[in-house]
């Protein structure tokens, strides 16, 4: 739960005003008890097959490139040397390979978002995935899944490039 997220309705004004840190977990904890900090934990967890994919994904694709750049060198006798495009190679690679694992692992971010919401019918990972399918279909646990890789893909590739090079720079 984003504590620091939380707004409530003020009656009177029918504005919006922030919680504190501290209210917010009064809020929650007087709202639902202990287990109201846990909740969505278990859609969380499922998305650690997100990472799992893009890992596997993303090595895969990382060794073909280098296959292809060590056959290439054979063939023109040349010493094996880090350029700007092989990072550049990398970046695709890790948006190649992140689009792959978010599209197939987004479902969970919709439940784990819909188990967030306060005061809902949403119990349970399954409860809450098969009930998303029932009344909205199967369309509905990819919504929201463009605004995700518009914001994730850079992100990625750009961690993995650094991630890249500074392993590069520490080997010599």
């Amino acid at each position: 739960v984003n504590f620091f997220r939380i707004i409530y309705r003020n009656p009177e004004n029918r504005g919006e005003k922030r919680m504190g840190a501290f209210e917010c977990v009064r809020k929650v904890y007087q709202t639902d008890g202990l287990r109201g900090f846990y909740r969505g934990m278990s859609a969380s967890y499922a998305g650690i097959s997100e990472t799992v994919i893009h890992f596997v994904i993303y090595e895969s694709i990382k060794q073909k490139l280098l296959e292809c750049k060590t056959a290439s060198m054979m063939e023109s006798d040349e010493e094996s040397v880090k350029e700007a495009s092989d990072f550049v190679r990398m970046m695709l690679a890790a948006a190649t390979s992140k689009t792959c694992a978010t599209t197939l692992a987004y479902p969970h971010e919709v439940v784990r978002t819909r188990l967030r919401e306060e005061g809902t019918k949403y119990r349970s990972f399954f409860q809450t995935l098969s009930l998303i399918v029932q009344e909205e279909g199967y369309g509905s646990l990819y919504r929201g899944l463009t605004t995700h890789l518009v914001r994730q893909i850079p992100n990625t590739a750009i961690m993995m490039a650094t991630y890249e090079l500074v392993v590069y720079l520490l080997n010599g």
